[in-house]
């Protein structure tokens, strides 16, 4: 198997939103408190605590705007929080409650690499995401949940 790393939203961007910059939509971001069910921050990637304050944001992992250019809805910590290091291994919040995520290739230009799309289960995707990443062409993966079609992390090789 390839050599991955999972790699969470860049903290200056996460720190930007949290300070109250516009998500891509051009809004601020709506604060809320979570009631400790499903609002996983996409920072640190762990679910936000019954009772601590988050922030909902449209949110672009793209650079510059384009017809792939997916966009949608992220959970955040209203507080700073400290970046989900990169590593070798998904999350430990991925594996919980029978989540399931969708896994794309990506080429350098930020183009979806049609016939890379899975469905996976936790335990199946650094597998298949070092599979996708074997083909020269592919740049990276991107991981978005398989229910609500989420951004939830990017995989890069390691």
């Amino acid at each position: 198997m390839r050599a991955i790393s999972f790699t969470s939203m860049d903290t200056k961007e996460a720190r930007a939103f949290q300070s109250g910059a516009a998500d891509a939509n051009g809004q601020a971001p709506e604060r809320h408190i979570s009631d400790g069910d499903g609002v996983p921050c996409r920072h640190c990637q762990r679910d936000v605590a019954k009772g601590d304050a988050y922030l909902i944001l449209n949110y672009r992992p793209f650079g510059e705007l384009q017809p792939y250019a997916e966009s949608g809805p992220i959970f955040l910590h209203a507080e700073p929080c400290e970046r989900y290091a990169d590593r070798a291994e998904a999350p430990a919040m991925f594996f919980k409650n029978g989540r399931r995520y969708l896994i794309k290739g990506y080429y350098a230009n930020d183009r979806i690499a049609y016939g890379t799309g899975r469905i996976v289960e936790p335990k199946d995707m650094a597998e298949a995401a070092s599979k996708i990443l074997a083909r020269p062409d592919i740049a990276y993966v991107h991981v978005r949940s398989a229910l609500n079609n989420c951004y939830q992390l990017r995989i890069d090789r390691a």
